[in-house]
């Protein structure tokens, strides 16, 4: 029986067997930011123990980096986790994309972009979206300050394996349906926690079609499900968006390693514990309405009325979301006013993303009374944003354009929410207190559809708003 790319990773990159029952298991990239790596390089000084390999770990300021102002930020805080991580970077000999480097941003945007995360290897980062790096065919998780500790310490981290359930979806995406709407339709149908104790391969047609951005739009939100990681197998299109990257393979080593990466794609007769098949035609533009990721609906549909639940628990679950959301059960999700507008975070914030949003919104603008920030995931989505002049269409149409950085998706920096206010994000997360105020409240989408919000002031759907041709190619983002 032919085996999955999880087992061959796993079985690649395993020292040991502990006594119980977990691998020690090798980590072939360690990735760093400013917030879980303070204290876990005050553990590793205290035991007096070097970083095992330097060469293996990268680092970049996003969570908490400001993205106005970021060479003072105002915050005490800040400035002194940015300055903790230059500071172990140079005592430690780690690779460093601070803020001079003209290639600082969200960590999940750059290791792509440098061609640091590839195939066939493990991948290790103190923050949950680490299954981003899963669309490039690698075994990437998020881990806690103690086994980032470990990492840096013994390049290992002991884990237990999981079961793979491979998400089959197949078909075309009609027209204004996103990647984003995939993941939130998958995530939809399966929980927020459907995906606990395993890790997710993504397959079939539409994601053989997908580019990878959209791939990594997908896996980014795997932790969203309750997966513990989510990938795709490697093909040309990943070769291809590696080739020539700063730290992929170069010259004679280039055929070497495609050939390596290629035999960690899933055999034909790999098994899998769970196997799910989506038509990608039945999928809607997707929007979130309550607390959790799984609390979405599509674009047409209605608000769940809770006396319609399935079960008291549903039913308190329901009536819990909609009191915070402050929207009434049963009613239409379109035409909730917003008051923000987000496009950026490590699932939509790359040059693809901006590039379909402004192909819609050029001419347009932010409705009165809505407050729209378009943030580049890194400095080079910027650089690449500018030089397509996109970044004046967001600000002729009324949006901030800001500079790269985790900015709204979370409360570590300057963006946050104020009071009440209603967000359309086009980030991963709309838990409670999520985007930095305690009674803030978020609803999850695609950046077009975010478009389409901040142009009307409350939530729409893109296809009418912009007067899609459903015969047209909208192209997935």
């Amino acid at each position: 029986m032919g085996k999955t790319l999880y087992q061959k990773v796993w079985a690649a990159h395993t020292v040991s067997t502990l006594k119980d029952g977990r691998t020690q298991l090798f980590i072939g990239t360690h990735l760093i930011h400013e917030v879980t790596s303070p204290q876990a390089f005050g553990m590793i000084r205290d035991l007096e123990l070097p970083v095992k390999f330097p060469h293996r770990t990268f680092a970049t300021v996003d969570h908490i980096v400001p993205t106005k102002n970021q060479d003072a930020p105002t915050d005490s805080m800040a400035s002194k986790m940015m300055e903790a991580l230059r500071q172990n970077a140079d005592d430690f000999g780690i690779t460093y994309f601070d803020l001079s480097s003209g290639m600082q941003g969200i960590v999940h945007v750059v290791g792509p972009e440098q061609g640091i995360t590839q195939p066939g290897t493990t991948i290790a980062c103190g923050d949950s979206h680490t299954a981003t790096h899963g669309a490039f065919g690698a075994i990437a998780f998020g881990i806690g300050t103690t086994q980032v500790r470990d990492a840096l310490a013994t390049q290992t981290i002991a884990m237990e394996s999981s079961k793979v359930r491979r998400i089959n979806v197949n078909g075309d995406l009609r027209p204004g349906v996103y990647a984003k709407d995939v993941i939130l339709h998958i995530i939809r149908l399966l929980g927020a926690k459907g995906g606990i104790g395993y890790a997710y391969e993504y397959g079939g047609s539409t994601f053989d079609n997908f580019s990878m951005e959209e791939r990594m739009t997908v896996c980014n939100m795997s932790i969203e499900g309750g997966a513990r990681c989510g990938y795709v197998n490697p093909d040309q299109k990943t070769f291809a968006f590696l080739k020539g990257k700063p730290h992929a393979p170069k010259d004679e080593e280039w055929e070497a390693a495609v050939e390596r990466w290629q035999s960690f794609a899933s055999d034909p007769d790999a098994h899998y514990d769970d196997v799910i098949s989506i038509e990608a035609a039945k999928i809607e533009p997707t929007v979130t309405w309550g607390v959790s990721p799984d609390q979405g609906i599509g674009i047409n549909e209605s608000i769940p009325d809770p006396a319609h639940a399935k079960s008291e628990a549903e039913t308190a679950s329901f009536k819990e979301a909609l009191d915070y959301m402050q929207l009434p059960g049963g009613t239409p999700i379109k035409g909730v006013k917003i008051d923000v507008a987000f496009i950026g975070s490590c699932t939509n914030g790359r040059l693809r993303d901006f590039r379909e949003a402004a192909k819609y919104l050029k001419g347009r603008k932010v409705a009165e009374g809505v407050t729209a920030l378009a943030v580049p995931g890194s400095q080079i989505t910027a650089v690449q944003c500018e030089q397509e002049g996109l970044d004046k269409i967001f600000e002729d149409a009324g949006f901030e354009w800001r500079k790269a950085g985790c900015s709204m998706c979370l409360a570590m920096n300057p963006d946050k929410l104020v009071g009440d206010q209603l967000c359309a994000s086009s980030s991963n997360r709309n838990f409670k207190g999520r985007q930095g105020s305690s009674i803030g409240r978020t609803i999850l989408m695609s950046p077009v559809m975010v478009c389409a919000a901040a142009v009307t002031g409350v939530v729409a759907d893109a296809r009418e708003v912009f007067e899609v041709d459903p015969d047209s190619n909208f192209a997935a983002a």
